[in-house]
């Protein structure tokens, strides 16, 4: 069972600010904020706690300079607002760390960074190689060449990601709510939830999107797939406001705490699940599902209904029922041009008409993780 009192007590601990919580409307950042969440780092970096920083914010930094009134939603400006605002926010987290003697370092991270396997042991080299000299690294994604995330808060997965990467105690995700509640915060009739222990206590909860500053791009959806990401490493995850940090880090009663599983997920099936992303698809039939999603088998390629995308070799695919539903992804054991002639085909008949070889497993269950309502990792 996690307490609060497991975030006080990390040796290794991932702390993740969003845009909403360092800017506003207008543009610009909140110093304040910035030397706020900097001075409670250094004061739990006097326990020999390690920390590392998520820390969102380049697109809101870069709008002023720019004479941007609000976010933009076109996927350029947003980045020429990103090119612009990192070096902005970069240069205020060393001038709030040098007062406490503490030196920063830059992380910024592409989506390759972490789905490419080779890409994602380097960084965590990087990460140990800093935190052992007593840096404070301080990760962003890398918004100005960034595509998609730009648009789907992935800072707080990438947070996640971090807490497993580097093998951290705890997340802290720091944001402009003191908490999760099971509606609309603004709403009087919304009740603040203070412990989730599952995915039971999800059910009736509403979520919402970005931020009352304007500028954050996640939301509320986002912070709770972080915390079950998190939670499925071991990790629990506490959801606080931003200007409570200095309580959220000292172990007090406040925020929202998911706690970690009781049973963590090995880093193969996290990777699989939250960090790689599909090169293409395959229609399972509903035997396929059934012997995937029950029994834990591989997938052959007798239950393969159809093939989508031009993938190779050992990319990851999304295994689709005829709903639509992808209930798994796996890394492919043959690329899409060799899949497109097993279709259907039982393993006798593949190994009689290609060669023993494409008798083999389409997906093999040890490269396969369940997805959706097959696999929750808020649960245990």
């Amino acid at each position: 069972m996690s307490t609060r009192l497991d975030i006080k007590n990390a040796k290794r601990l991932v702390i993740k600010i969003g845009s909403s919580s360092l800017g506003s409307i207008t543009g610009g950042l909140n110093v304040e904020r910035i030397n706020r969440v900097v001075a409670a780092i250094a004061e739990i970096r006097k326990s020999n706690t390690q920390v590392v920083l998520v820390s969102s914010g380049a697109v809101a930094a870069g709008l002023s300079p720019l004479k941007l009134n609000s976010r933009p939603t076109d996927l350029t400006t947003q980045q020429a607002a990103a090119s612009v605002g990192q070096s902005l926010l970069i240069a205020e987290y060393a001038k709030a760390a040098k007062e406490h003697d503490i030196v920063v370092g830059q992380i910024l991270l592409t989506q390759d960074d972490i789905t490419r396997r080779n890409n994602y042991r380097n960084a965590k080299s990087t990460f140990d190689a800093l935190l052992s000299m007593g840096v404070l690294p301080i990760v962003n994604e890398n918004d100005s060449v960034a595509t998609s995330e730009l648009r789907y808060g992935d800072n707080d997965r990438i947070a996640a990601l971090v807490t497993h990467l580097v093998g951290a105690d705890a997340l802290v995700l720091l944001s402009d709510v003191i908490g999760l509640f099971d509606g609309p915060p603004e709403f009087n009739t919304s009740k603040q939830i203070f412990e989730i222990t599952g995915s039971a206590d999800l059910a009736e909860v509403q979520v919402g999107g970005t931020g009352k500053s304007g500028v954050g791009s996640g939301g509320m959806a986002s912070k709770i797939e972080a915390a079950a990401i998190a939670a499925a490493a071991g990790a629990p995850t506490l959801l606080a406001h931003v200007d409570m940090v200095q309580d959220a880090l000292s172990g007090a009663e406040i925020g929202t705490l998911f706690h970690a599983t009781k049973s963590t997920t090995n880093a193969r099936s996290l990777w699989l699940a939250h960090a790689s992303v599909a090169r293409g698809s395959l229609q399972i039939d509903a035997g396929a599902a059934n012997a995937l999603t029950t029994r834990g088998a591989s997938l052959l390629a007798a239950g393969v209904i159809s093939v989508q995308g031009i993938f190779l070799e050992g990319d990851p695919l999304d295994l689709v029922i005829d709903s639509g539903e992808v209930v798994a992804r796996g890394l492919s054991s043959f690329d899409s041009d060799d899949l497109s002639q097993m279709v259907g085909k039982s393993s006798d008949e593949l190994a009689k008409s290609l060669g023993p070889d494409f008798a083999r497993p389409v997906v093999h269950r040890d490269d396969l993780v369940l997805l959706g309502a097959n696999s929750n990792t808020l649960d245990s």
